[in-house]
């Protein structure tokens, strides 16, 4: 019997399929550091962001024919070097956008009304300093009509894009790589609405949209650097749900505390599960622990795409 190690987690209806196809699925958490010993009794792994597959735990693991990612990105495996060992790779890009998107707009819609810092200051000076605080967050901003800029027009980057435009912004759109900018949005009672989006450079987004979302994978160094934040429109909001590491967060925080950047709303961090306080603590930052893809939906999506893959694979 193929056992396969579900280290971060499988949705029940993935567990289910992965049983009833004759699998045995093993959901108890195994820390990364006795990993080198334990992974041995089994075939496959499933991980999310938490388990790292770098190359010397698949050394140490010569039975192992499947690794498994549940979401978008690889970052957290060595990717090249399984298939070279023939081990089968496989993730679940496409399950997760729509949650990812969601998270974004929560997070623009917040920005603009001062939520984050509302929530923290309300229960301890509401009832002390109410017409204070209502003065501090009486400039709110509205959505419609600004332009947003969409840094990565993958799956993500699209269901965002979609939303913006059903929300009245304008959107520019880059991508390292070609790209259609049409999208065909789906409405309430299933109607279905054709539009597109305006194609851009990075720099012409950076200097040009009202807030900025990005939607890439990691880079060696920051995609958003104090130059970078420099250059764009002052009161810029953005929105970070990606990568950790995509902006210097400590030039992040310089351009928030000057004024710069206005608000800015943060998923991922550079050296997670431990951000640094001084993210965690700025007043005009909101803060999510990594939970882009953590809804009931997407990981029964996630659960069933990876669990078919799984089965598929096993079955050559």
């Amino acid at each position: 019997m193929i056992k396969i190690l579900a280290n971060d987690g499988i949705d029940p209806i993935g567990k289910k399929m992965l049983e009833d196809a004759g699998f045995q699925v093993d959901t108890n958490n195994i820390p990364q550091d006795e990993l080198l010993t334990k992974l041995q009794a089994y075939d496959a792994i499933t991980v999310r962001s938490a388990t790292k597959v770098r190359k010397a735990l698949i050394d140490a693991t010569p039975n192992l024919k499947l690794i498994g990612r549940g979401g978008v990105g690889v970052d957290n495996i060595d990717v090249d070097y399984a298939k070279e060992k023939g081990i089968g790779v496989y993730n679940t890009p496409a399950s997760s956008s729509l949650s990812v998107a969601e998270l974004v707009f929560a997070q623009l819609f917040g920005g603009v009304r001062f939520l984050a810092d509302s929530n923290r200051r309300m229960p301890v000076e509401g009832n002390t300093k109410f017409n204070d605080l209502k003065k501090a967050y009486a400039k709110g901003v509205e959505l419609r009509g600004k332009t947003l800029g969409i840094v990565g027009f993958g799956r993500i980057g699209r269901e965002v894009a979609k939303i913006a435009i059903g929300v009245g912004m304008d959107v520019l759109a880059y991508d390292l790589f070609p790209f259609k900018p049409e999208l065909e949005l789906v409405l309430g009672g299933g109607i279905k609405v054709n539009a597109s989006v305006k194609t851009a450079t990075l720099e012409e987004i950076i200097k040009n949209a009202d807030f900025i979302t990005l939607h890439t994978p990691f880079v060696d160094k920051a995609l958003i650097g104090a130059e970078e934040l420099a250059q764009m429109k002052k009161g810029v909001g953005l929105v970070n749900a990606s990568r950790g590491g995509l902006i210097d967060e400590l030039a992040l925080v310089d351009a928030l505390n000057s004024g710069q950047v206005s608000f800015a709303a943060l998923d991922v961090y550079d050296n997670e599960p431990t951000p640094r306080e001084e993210i965690l603590k700025n007043p005009k930052i909101s803060l999510t622990p990594h939970i882009g893809a953590a809804t009931n939906e997407a990981q029964e999506r996630i659960g069933v795409e990876l669990a078919s893959l799984i089965i598929e694979h096993f079955k050559k």
